[in-house]
């Protein structure tokens, strides 16, 4: 009789440790759940500034279909963003404006080349306020201006885009002086929407989501290098599973349909 208390006794302490390694191997992986809840996976997403209208309704889908993730976004010019991320900004995808950029983190070994790819590209614009008066139809007539704004060449893709166009152009030297530097695509954009400045160098996407400017036009193709916007996956986030997830999705046709309806450009 004592033999059989024993053995019964032995396999309920043997039940007993192999359910608390059960809840504790589960608290490890993350799935801690509350009733019928798990709990929510927050994801950084560092983009350009000129991504924020697209991005933010590709999240919105997004999210409905991944309940367990949430994305939270900083926008900004890349250059910053790009040095964030080097000096070790907690981030788990950039979305750039430029490939240089971008491809400093890469050969830092901060984004894993496999991880990474080109989505979509974008065109430079000129833009001027809905009601403008200035006789100002095509770049050449730019002198015309009295104030011109484009973003800060060294850390605004757009501004060194348009710097480069208006070099190429052979009208920089007589611009220079008249140039309002901006922190990014968005700060160009709000200073022409205003009439703080005659002109502005933009991307056609921003340009597209304002009521308040004209595009008169577009900056030809051969005057600045390719505009193109690649993603990745922080090497060293601690979110890889739902970074890839996120990553994966925008790539996919419903994606890119919604960046090409902002007037980004498919790159195949």
């Amino acid at each position: 009789m004592a033999l059989k208390r024993q053995i019964v006794f032995s396999i309920l302490l043997l039940l007993l440790i192999a359910s608390g390694c059960s809840s504790e191997s589960d608290k490890q992986q993350g799935q801690i759940k509350h009733g019928n809840k798990v709990e929510k996976v927050e994801l950084t997403v560092s983009a350009a500034a000129s991504l924020q209208d697209a991005l933010n309704e590709i999240t919105t889908a997004f999210e409905k279909e991944h309940q367990n993730i949430k994305i939270n976004y900083n926008f900004g010019a890349s250059g910053a963003l790009q040095q964030q991320i080097s000096q070790g900004a907690p981030v788990d995808l950039f979305f750039s404006a430029a490939e240089d950029k971008f491809d400093r983190l890469v050969k830092n070994g901060l984004i894993k080349k496999e991880n990474g790819l080109n989505l979509v590209g974008n065109e430079l614009v000129l833009v001027v306020p809905k009601e403008a008066n200035k006789q100002i139809q095509t770049f050449e007539d730019l002198p015309r201006a009295n104030r011109i704004s484009i973003g800060t060449p060294e850390s605004v893709p757009a501004g060194q885009y348009a710097k480069d166009t208006l070099e190429n152009l052979h009208i920089w030297k007589d611009l220079k002086d008249k140039i309002v530097f901006a922190k990014d695509v968005r700060q160009v954009l709000t200073y022409v929407e205003t009439n703080n400045v005659d002109a502005g160098i933009v991307y056609k996407t921003d340009a597209m989501i304002s009521p308040k400017v004209k595009i008169i036009a577009a900056a030809p193709e051969k005057t600045h290098a390719p505009i193109i916007y690649p993603v990745g996956v922080i090497k060293n986030s601690p979110h890889q599973t739902e970074a890839m997830e996120f990553y994966q999705y925008l790539q996919s046709p419903s994606s890119i349909e919604i960046l090409e309806k902002y007037g980004f450009k498919g790159l195949n």
